[in-house]
């Protein structure tokens, strides 16, 4: 059956239930693959992706918007400095805390992910500006939802091993807010 014979609840129903999981595996396993190349590790190359996105930030941020704990995070940190992808600077507000920031010199990584970028910006000159609004206001909406769902889930699955452990409750990591920074015009 057509995509232009289906109706708009078989549709949602193929989106929801087959092309999106189908669309994150082949994400995950792209940037899995990115960071091998890059000689890093998933988390590690993901981390990198946060503050690329996000900005320079504080370790303890970083862990916040990840759920990895202090430890985690100063594996982390300490890999990619040493691979040359960030750098640390006391936080002059708080001489407890290091500020993480990109080191620009390292480029590589746009390397490595342009082909894809390319040939991702090639298919959507096949799309008119309508359809590219909608795709646009897809990928931030459900980007901002996959976001809140999983600090949801590490909101359950921390209350729900403070329960089983009979310890007291903590309080789950949270993502900071942020509107997406793509802005769709309608």
């Amino acid at each position: 059956m057509g995509a232009a014979r289906k109706s708009k609840h078989e549709l949602a129903d193929e989106i929801v239930g087959r092309l999106a999981r189908r669309h994150s595996t082949a994400v995950v396993l792209f940037h899995h693959a990115v960071a091998e190349r890059l000689g890093l590790g998933p988390t590690d190359h993901k981390c990198l992706d946060l503050l690329r996105e996000r900005g320079a930030m504080a370790g303890s941020d970083l862990g916040a918007i990840t759920g990895l704990t202090s430890g985690a995070i100063t594996g982390v940190v300490a890999r990619l400095e040493r691979a040359g992808y960030l750098r640390r600077e006391p936080d002059p507000h708080d001489g407890r805390k290091q500020i993480l920031h990109l080191a620009l010199e390292r480029a590589h990584i746009q390397d490595v992910i342009n082909p894809l970028r390319e040939d991702v910006a090639a298919l959507l000159e096949k799309f008119d500006t309508h359809q590219l609004t909608a795709v646009a206001e897809f990928l931030a909406r459900t980007t901002d939802l996959v976001y809140r769902h999983a600090a949801l889930l590490r909101a359950e699955t921390i209350a729900a091993l403070g329960l089983a452990a009979g310890t007291a409750k903590r309080t789950a990591p949270t993502v900071p807010s942020e509107e997406s920074e793509m802005k769709v015009q309608r």
